[in-house]
């Protein structure tokens, strides 16, 4: 069987940026260790995109409200775009361009974290939601196509893939939503074992005095 040179050079594509993107496995470590700081203490992660990045962004709110890989429990994700009613009725009363920053408003806290999901950076509903989750104390963290973009610009952090296809764009976008979550349940990890083993040792003090 034949295999045409555009399905062999997707895989090349795809090896190609995801070699650039594992520069970025620092950035991914710090947000799912910020994530588990702000999760654990009783915030909120709030997550959209449009098209395919509203499955990434989807995908990566499952992962936090079940589970990753180890069972743990559950924390607080809302993918915004979920939610075909309320979408769906801001679109139809206030436009487009609010769906996702109303909800943010409704829902976002002084302190929690909005991931926004756009292989072009300029989607108009995104930019209003990050000025929305500025303005309500919400970080803002952006996982792009190419740099510079618009979101970019608009947000407090962001991973930019430099891919030239949309599809690759997506799959990059996916791995990075899984080392984020590699991350927030390693730093869950360490936190537990900090507890415990502070725990031993106050009993062990405890002894000591009796």
């Amino acid at each position: 069987m034949t295999v045409h040179p555009p399905v062999v050079g997707h895989c090349d594509e795809l090896q190609h940026a995801l070699g650039a993107f594992r520069a970025s496995a620092h950035t991914t470590q710090r947000w799912g260790e910020r994530l588990a700081a702000v999760l654990g203490g009783g915030g909120r992660l709030l997550a959209a995109g449009n098209g395919g990045s509203a499955a990434q962004a989807q995908h990566l709110t499952a992962e936090l409200v079940g589970r990753y890989r180890d069972d743990r429990p559950p924390f607080s994700a809302i993918a915004l775009h979920a939610d075909t009613s309320s979408t769906t009725a801001i679109a139809n009363d206030y436009g487009v361009d609010e769906v996702f920053a109303r909800q943010v408003r409704a829902h976002g806290r002084d302190g929690d974290v909005l991931m926004l999901l756009s292989t072009s950076g300029a989607s108009a509903n995104l930019l209003s939601a990050a000025d929305a989750a500025r303005a309500a104390g919400v970080r803002v963290w952006a996982l792009t196509g190419c740099a510079p973009n618009p979101l970019m610009a608009g947000s407090d952090e962001s991973l930019c893939v430099e891919a030239p296809s949309t599809a690759t764009v997506q799959e990059i976008h996916l791995v990075a939503v899984h080392m984020i979550c590699a991350a927030f349940d390693g730093a869950l990890e360490r936190g537990v074992r900090s507890t415990r083993a502070a725990g031993r040792a106050g009993r062990a003090a405890q002894r000591k005095r009796r």
